[in-house]
């Protein structure tokens, strides 16, 4: 099993709104960054674990823990022309942009604050503290339960 932390604003798409989704589960659309598209393609798998965090936000913060239930889906906000993310040069039959479907597993309690791990020497190497603008990032197993070993899932 591998770790991720997916960035998500919760103006737009909060872990709440996973919750209160079909099934808990959605598509994590969107992502038109090409390593986040090249994670999301080739490095994750079903049953990798996820911690869903809220970005561009009054408070940075892991706040629940996602699950991945499928992969190698085409995204179809891709092939929509109303939507933000669509691309007139994705091609139907060799997608351009690539797509996981999630499901929501806990919220977490307390939920961990970016100010709190920017001071945990512990996560010093994490790639949120590092290259923050990375919206599908991979987490270490020794970072997952660094993490995980501060809050509960509820």
């Amino acid at each position: 099993m591998n770790y991720w932390l997916l960035k998500s604003e919760p103006s737009a798409f909060g872990y709440e709104d996973l919750e209160r989704a079909p099934d808990r589960r959605t598509l994590w659309d969107g992502v038109r960054n090409y390593q986040a598209r090249n994670i999301l393609r080739d490095d994750i798998t079903v049953g990798d674990l996820a911690f869903f965090y809220h970005s561009a936000c009054k408070e940075p913060a892991i706040v629940g823990i996602c699950r991945v239930t499928r992969t190698g889906i085409a995204d179809p906000s891709a092939f929509d022309p109303a939507s933000d993310y669509y691309d007139p040069a994705s091609d139907g039959e060799n997608p351009k942009w690539i797509t996981i479907e999630v499901e929501a597993v806990s919220a977490l309690r307390p939920i961990i604050k970016l100010k709190d791990m920017r001071q945990d020497s512990a996560l010093k190497d994490m790639v949120l503290l590092n290259r923050s603008r990375l919206s599908v990032q991979p987490v270490s197993e020794t970072e997952w339960h660094h993490i995980m070993a501060q809050t509960k899932a509820v």
